[in-house]
Formats: structure tokens, sequence, C-alpha cells
């Protein structure tokens, strides 16, 4: 008797779900499945699921079976060309954290959220915190967003200077970030101090160039109209009229982010980014994203959104991968 009822405790989550696209279309099959079954590989990694494939049946085994069942149904709908890795990927994200209502480029209606005038022309909110992040930033002169790496906090605050720039609701760009924990260290690296610091902040130009293409950034950065630096070459400047980005928030002093908040001038907005998990100060100094959050969370005028791990916006096993550490530092603590 206790063997029979260990054995049907689990029958329900191991029983498959079975799966018939219709109409049978061998060209939208084709484009769904990818070359090789790659795109059914990245739909079985994204959902943890095993999917078993005879035509245009599936069979589909895991927690979430029915969600895979409704992915492949709605893939398979947006299938008249062949779907990249890419789409696959975004379009799990999308579909995992509904309500956000559009995931293909031909889709029709509008999207939740702000559209952002940038070079990518799908850019959009893929969750509901990324939608609100992106409103709060368009809604407020100062925003913070703090959450783990991959949920796109920078990437969004730069395509929203980007489309500030374009509609001519500021004059510059400014991004920076704190290069180093300590001046000197920089006298260890090759080169003048422009050489010095690149390394550092190598993210901010390489979402730039996605955003805006490399001749126009060059051509703007010789203008003086986008102005990426370190940290300690922001005080005693007022910036007016200017989209200015704090990247990586979390490795700045309480000091240094007192600093950074007074120098925002006339007409400016500002972004905050940074994840708290990830901070790289001396033992025992306090960051100063950390204290902000403390201080300032009921200023009025200034918004704070705090992404999740559910809000990872890369490879579906990033997510995971972020859970995972989640989870070990609970139990240590």
């Amino acid at each position: 008797m206790s063997s029979g009822k260990s054995s049907s405790k689990p029958a329900p989550k191991s029983k498959p779900v079975e799966v018939a696209l219709a109409p049978v279309d061998n060209l939208l099959l084709a484009n769904l499945c990818g070359p090789l079954d790659e795109n059914v590989r990245q739909i079985e990694t994204g959902f943890d699921v095993v999917i078993r494939r005879r035509g245009e049946r599936f069979s589909i085994t895991g927690e979430q079976a029915q969600l895979t069942a409704d992915a492949l149904r709605h893939f398979y709908a947006m299938a008249r060309q062949p779907l990249s890795v890419d789409e696959i990927q975004l379009g799990l994200i999308e579909l995992t954290n509904a309500p956000v209502r559009r995931i293909s480029r031909k889709a029709e209606g509008p999207v939740d959220g702000p559209q952002l005038i940038t070079r990518k022309t799908e850019l959009h909110g893929r969750t509901p915190r990324q939608v609100a992040y992106l409103k709060a930033i368009q809604e407020h002169d100062i925003t913070f967003g703090i959450g783990p790496a991959g949920t796109g906090k920078t990437y969004l605050a730069v395509a929203s200077a980007v489309d500030a720039f374009e509609r001519d609701l500021v004059e510059r760009i400014i991004l920076t970030r704190p290069a180093v924990e300590a001046g000197e260290r920089l006298g260890f690296l090759p080169g003048d101090l422009t050489q010095k610091i690149d390394p550092y902040l190598r993210p901010l130009y390489d979402a730039l160039y996605d955003l805006m293409g490399h001749d126009r950034v060059s051509k703007l950065y010789e203008k003086h109209a986008i102005e990426i630096a370190p940290l300690a070459f922001m005080r005693g400047r007022t910036l007016n009229h200017a989209f200015i980005i704090l990247d990586e928030a979390q490795n700045t002093t309480p000091e240094q982010m007192k600093m950074f908040l007074t120098r925002i001038g006339i007409g400016a907005k500002a972004v905050v980014t940074g994840d708290l998990t990830q901070v790289d100060l001396p033992k025992g100094q306090r960051s100063g994203l950390r204290e902000a959050r403390d201080i300032l969370k009921g200023v009025r005028g200034l918004a704070f959104t705090e992404f999740q791990k559910e809000d990872v916006v890369r490879h579906p096993l990033v997510a995971r991968i972020v859970a995972a550490y989640e989870s070990h530092t609970q139990q240590a603590s």
C-alpha cells in the first residue's frame, strides 16, 4: 500500500502535456524548430522541461509543461520567417513575465511601456519591472535601478538617455562609474589617463554603440555631446540639461554618492544603477548605493526600481544561476 501511495504522488507532475500544432505547415514548423531543433532546445532550457517531437506533435514533461505548450503555439504563430535564437530567448522571458504583451517583431498593437527612439526599433521593457523602470525614468528626475546582473538596469538607462537626446529633451549624455577604489591603482595600467580608465568604462561604450552606432557616437563624443568619465571627474561640476547615468553605484562610498547626487543641475535627469550583491569596496566600507536607498526612499521626486532574478534578460541559464547563488547565500547566512 505504501509503495502505491508514493508512486501516485508524482504522477501529475510527470504526466506529459501533448501539443499538436495546427494548421500543419512544414515551413512554419521548420522556422519554429530552427536548424537541428536548436530553438526547441532553447525552449527546453528556458522552461527546464523535456520536449519530444514527432512532426507537428510535441510531448512535454516538466513542471512548466503547460506554459511550454503555450510558448510553442505562440512561436508557431509568429514563425512566418525563421526565428533566431535571440527572438526565442527574449520571447521566453516575456512569456514568463506576463502581462507584457508583445514579443513578435510582427505583432500589431501597442507595447506596454514607453516607446524609445534608438537604433533598436524593438527595444522595450520585457518584464513588468522593466516597464515600470522605463516609466519611472521618464516621470522622475532621479531614478535608482537596483538588482542583479542581466536585468537591463544599465542598458535601459542608456536607451532612455539616447531617447531623451534624440527628442531634444537634453543637450548631453554623461555616463560615469567609479572606475577604481583608489586613484593610485591607475598607475599600474599602461597608457595615458584615457587608456587607463577605458577598460572600466567599456560596458557604457558598448551600450551606446549598440543603440546609436559607432560612427554617430564617435562624432557626438568629439562634439562633447556624449561624455564618458570616471566618477572622480564629476566633483565640482554642475550638470545642466544633461542625462546623467551613474553605473556600478554599489562601489561608490557614501561621500561619492552624495557628491554625485548634488551635481544634478537645471533641466537634468539622472539614473543610478547598481547591484548590492556585488560590492567591491574594502571590507567594512558601507556602499553609497545602500545608504542612499535607506536615506532617500521616502524623498518625493525620486523613484526606486528593485529588480529580481525574474527580470534577468540574458541567456535562460543566467536567471537560474542568480537563483542558485541567492539560495546558497540564504543557506549560509
